[in-house]
């Protein structure tokens, strides 16, 4: 049940990413671009996003415990410390350089864009290279 419930909540987000147009880094990089020809359609997007989730959890986190999991899971790091700057700092360069971050980069694969492919496929080598110098 977990593992289909996790399909449909992917297939869902990615259908949501499709129809607000997330999987085109113009909107992205359109986004970003405070100076020149600004695009707040992904402002819409979160502000959407934040509308449905906040509420939601809210409510979620009054059950003692999720549908399909035998207890909640939430970060329990509170402090800012230097890797997560740093994280912070290049998903952040390559989200303005690429127009991508991990889901909606991952929905465009659907796409078959050559550069699509490729910025998934530098994303996962870049995951990869964090977690040998996360130890």
């Amino acid at each position: 049940m977990q593992l289909t419930a996790a399909f449909a909540s992917g297939i869902i987000f990615g259908l949501g990413l499709s129809i607000s147009e997330m999987i085109n880094p113009a909107r992205v990089i359109g986004f970003l671009d405070i100076t020149g020809w600004w695009d707040p359609t992904l402002m819409f997007v979160m502000a959407g996003a934040l509308a449905v989730t906040i509420p939601a959890f809210t409510l979620i986190m009054r059950r003692s415990q999720p549908l399909l999991d035998g207890q909640f899971v939430l970060p329990i790091k509170r402090v800012v410390d230097r890797p997560l700057i740093l994280g912070a700092a290049i998903f952040g360069i390559g989200w303005g350089l690429g127009g991508f971050c991990p889901g909606p980069a991952l929905a465009a694969l659907a796409s078959g864009s050559p550069a699509v492919i490729l910025f998934v496929l530098a994303m996962i080598v870049g995951q990869r290279l964090a977690g040998r110098f996360a130890g």
